[in-house]
């Protein structure tokens, strides 16, 4: 469906886990993460992990041979998969980092099926260790949004998308967290939020869905995100079918009037 922008968040929704967590726990860091948490944002905290594992003599295949055990459900793979042959744009608005997300992409063979990545940046330097940074300098400017972290508004990647496309495109979005949910009002009518059920998006909707114009779709696991999803895009693909072929009709009828119309004999004199 090229009228479709399907947008994923990363963490809890594409994979099981949040990605930092799980690389801080899985190199033995996790006391030290703890310590410095109240200390400092999370995209310098993150930084600075990095920092402290390379000193300790951890290299990037260590950090890459834990991005490959993140653990995600079966049925998640093949539902991207089945959603970008659908016709599909697939798009990622995510607050984990770039190195994280195509590390575990590739790993999984996804790496092709996303036109985008928005998220925070993330790259091995010249002495082989991971920076990360925040997607906004909020020290310089901040994004103004007092429902986001001040690293990222996802409402502000989601208004740019919908310029994008002019307002051609629906929108499925897929998110878990808090920070999803200032982007889910912003999308429009004939849109779709799909908030993971019992989690922080899902429980913040739940207090008052009319504050969304999207309609809700929630699901628990990767076999329901794949059931609701593909069935949505279905949906779609038949609503537009039928518009299409009822202004098909609609044309075809005018046609057969106009031309009927103009066949008609002109009226003969009557005579006297």
């Amino acid at each position: 469906m090229a009228g479709i922008v399907v947008v994923f968040d990363f963490d809890k929704t594409i994979i099981d886990c949040d990605s930092d967590n799980w690389v801080v726990d899985g190199l033995g860091a996790t006391d030290l993460f703890n310590q410095l948490l109240p200390t400092m944002p999370w995209n310098s905290l993150m930084d600075k992990m990095m920092k402290e594992l390379h000193s300790q003599g951890k290299t990037i295949d260590d950090i890459v041979g834990v991005l490959k055990r993140t653990p995600i459900h079966p049925r998640i793979v093949p539902a991207i998969k089945a959603v970008h042959a659908s016709g599909c744009e697939l798009r990622i608005v995510s607050d984990a980092n770039l190195f994280f997300i195509e590390t575990i992409l590739k790993h999984l063979g996804l790496e092709e099926y996303f036109s985008e990545i928005n998220t925070n940046p993330g790259y091995v330097d010249e002495e082989g260790r991971v920076r990360i940074s925040p997607f906004c300098d909020f020290t310089n400017s901040s994004h103004g949004c007092s429902l986001c972290p001040p690293n990222m508004c996802k409402s502000v990647i989601i208004e740019r998308i919908q310029a994008s496309t002019e307002g051609r495109k629906r929108m499925i979005y897929l998110g878990d967290g808090v920070g999803d949910y200032c982007p889910s009002l912003k999308l429009k009518d004939g849109d779709f939020v799909m908030p993971r059920k019992n989690f922080p998006l899902f429980d913040k909707i739940c207090q008052n869905p009319l504050a969304l114009k999207a309609e809700i779709h929630e699901w628990t696991d990767g076999e329901e995100l794949e059931h609701i999803l593909l069935n949505l895009i279905n949906t779609i693909a038949i609503e537009e079918n039928t518009a299409a072929q009822f202004i098909t009709t609609d044309c075809k009828l005018q046609t057969i009037s106009v031309s009927g119309h103009e066949a008609l004999p002109k009226a003969l004199p009557v005579q006297q």
